[in-house]
């Protein structure tokens, strides 16, 4: 009996240690609600701006409006005859929502060793990293986060091309992001995070 017991709180703790909470903050409209629930956040988003120059509330908006901070977010099923599951919509997963194939360059690009897509760290990272093309290739400045985002969701040269010009719902969630992006911006610097 005492080797079981003993068997089951080492398979508890083994089982514990491989587990994340992934659950999104309380109070997404409350940028300093969010970074004093998640510290790991703010040290994250910090990282990325010394290395990228992204400010810390663009990544956040970005963020929200991605995976509203939840690390191993997925785009939905499809279903054939409103049924049949096919798949889901794409490869995006985690907080920021990369593609599988992007994600791939990121790490080919020289990417955090061994970075996934539902820590917060790498998905910081690739933001800056992604955002830092987005701005050599387009001209979009890093503290532009409506159209940064524009361009995450597009991709550079779906951006280019003005693919969102023609899709007014994209637009109205790109002008959300910027909002959301100044909104940040303020509460974190009146809660003396920036």
């Amino acid at each position: 009996m005492r080797r079981f017991l003993l068997a089951l709180m080492v398979l508890g703790f083994v089982a514990s240690c491989g587990s994340r909470e992934y659950r999104a903050p309380r109070e997404l409209d409350n940028a300093c609600s969010i970074v004093r629930e998640h510290p790991d956040y703010l040290r994250a988003f910090r990282a990325t701006e010394r290395r990228w120059s992204v400010p810390v509330a663009v990544q956040m908006a970005v963020i929200h409006q991605e995976s509203r901070f939840i690390g191993n977010a997925r785009t939905p099923h499809q279903y054939a005859l409103g049924v049949i599951p096919i798949g889901r919509q794409s490869s995006a997963y985690g907080y920021s929502q990369a593609l599988d194939g992007t994600w791939e360059e990121y790490l080919r690009a020289g990417g955090r060793r061994g970075a996934k897509r539902d820590d917060i760290r790498d998905a910081t990272d690739f933001m800056g990293w992604y955002m830092n093309l987005t701005m050599q290739e387009t001209g979009v400045p890093l503290n532009d986060a409506q159209n940064q985002y524009l361009a995450y969701h597009e991709g550079r040269s779906g951006y280019l091309r003005g693919t969102h010009n023609s899709k007014a719902w994209l637009l109205r969630v790109a002008a959300d992001v910027g909002a959301r992006a100044v909104m940040y911006d303020t509460q974190l610097r009146g809660c003396g995070r920036l």
